[in-house]
């Protein structure tokens, strides 16, 4: 007989996605958290596997853009991924270049990514958003098909919204550690304030 305590879940707590259910999410998608004239309209490059799986935006355990969103004023409290559709009272929204899921970003090609560009312009002419904060610079710079970019506003615009690149908040990245994100997602949050 096992005498190992067994582990309590929370009913609160998801439950994570099996092996098999990670390696079925391929090429699954993620359904975009979008409504008209959002402040910040945040892009990421597309869903991995554990977010294909779960359906929800940024949703593997350590990613660090819900902490980031909160600590930084867009939200009053750490929301979980599945509670991604509270972000539009607060005025934000989720899409993504590529709305397939894969195992690493590596996997999209650059043709792919200037595919989603395309298709990102012609959501934010749909849907206005003030801003458009693109989660990811080499993403950024191979849709749009820019050289010289950096971190926070661009210069250009999509549309007639506002163009900021911040870095990709994966756990993955280890140039950016939180309080580094909290800090340009802070600078993001009072720019957006201005905007409404």
């Amino acid at each position: 007989m096992d005498k190992r305590p067994k582990r309590r879940v929370s009913c609160s707590e998801p439950r994570r996605p099996t092996k098999a259910e990670l390696l079925a999410a391929r090429d699954k998608t993620v359904p975009d958290v979008i409504a008209p004239r959002l402040k910040v309209l945040f892009v990421g490059i597309n869903p991995g596997l554990y977010s294909g799986a779960v359906r929800h935006h940024f949703a593997r355990p350590g990613y660090r853009f819900w902490p980031a969103l909160y600590q930084s004023g867009f939200t009053p409290r750490q929301l979980s991924p599945d509670e991604e559709r509270a972000l539009l009272k607060y005025g934000c929204g989720i899409t993504n270049f590529v709305n397939r899921a894969t195992a690493t970003a590596a996997e999209l090609t650059d043709k792919q990514l200037r595919a989603g560009a395309r298709r990102l312009t012609a959501k934010v002419r749909r849907y206005h958003p003030c801003i458009v904060a693109v989660l990811g610079v080499g993403a950024y710079q191979t849709a749009f098909q820019h050289t010289r970019i950096h971190i926070g506003e661009q210069s250009e615009q999509i549309g007639n919204a506002r163009v900021w690149v911040l870095p990709n908040p994966s756990g993955l990245n280890a140039n950016y550690q939180l309080p580094d994100l909290v800090r340009l997602f802070r600078r993001l949050h009072a720019a957006a304030g201005r905007s409404s």
